[in-house]
């Protein structure tokens, strides 16, 4: 009868729907970056369990809850990876992604929407590790500090390290043959996408259009 706890059981899995996300992003766009936030997020992970098994803290309540994979909490996974999520979203956001049209209050409304959701979501995930006795405030905490610095070092490393290899990545072999590319030097890859799918669809247009004529 506890509806706070179930609906905040549901936000828990919030980490399961973005690798579901993610995995469907990437078999669909094949995009480098996206593969490499992936990465980051899995890297993120095996950074939680090496210092999970390092401190050894345990949580809050393990009779409570028998079915949990490790007994240590300390920092708590989901805020690590909640938390790693949004701050390297909202840097992508703000340093990655550039508006290429002239819609600059729109493009920065959405932004700050977005980002704000983002951290209300990571705020709401973490919370419900402590209101459902997985973990305690103390580890929370850090794993949502520890998310955050795997967040901006990932980012910087990809920025100023993988970034530059992109191009010379998309043109291995293998690369072609699984239709993996390089969109780093759009600036904004929504607008580009929209913009070519839209002059191409009015190109095909005009040319059935003179066919039938």
């Amino acid at each position: 009868g506890d509806f706070s706890g179930q609906l905040l059981a549901y936000l828990s899995l919030g980490p399961i729907f973005i690798i579901v996300g993610f995995v469907t992003l990437i078999i669909f766009k094949r995009e480098l970056h996206t593969i490499s936030f992936l990465g980051g997020l899995a890297f993120n992970e095996g950074v939680n369990w090496l210092i999970k098994n390092v401190i050894r803290e345990p949580r809050p309540c393990e009779e409570a809850h028998s079915t949990v994979t490790t007994k240590y909490g300390m920092p708590s996974s989901h805020s690590q990876f909640m938390w790693f999520f949004s701050v390297y979203s909202f840097l992508f956001l703000y340093l990655r992604m550039h508006q290429t049209n002239n819609a600059r209050f729109l493009d920065l409304l959405w932004r700050h929407v977005l980002s704000i959701c983002l951290v209300t979501v990571a705020l709401l995930v973490s919370y419900s590790r402590v209101y459902l006795l997985y973990h305690t405030w103390s580890q929370v905490l850090y794993g949502g500090v520890a998310g955050s610095i795997m967040a901006v070092a990932w980012f910087a490393f990809t920025q100023e390290i993988l970034t530059p290899l992109f191009p010379r990545i998309a043109a291995w072999p293998i690369s072609e043959f699984f239709l993996i590319r390089d969109t780093s030097l759009i600036p904004n890859i929504l607008w580009f996408e929209y913009t070519v799918t839209r002059a191409e669809a009015r190109n095909r247009q005009r040319k059935l259009g003179t066919k039938l004529q």
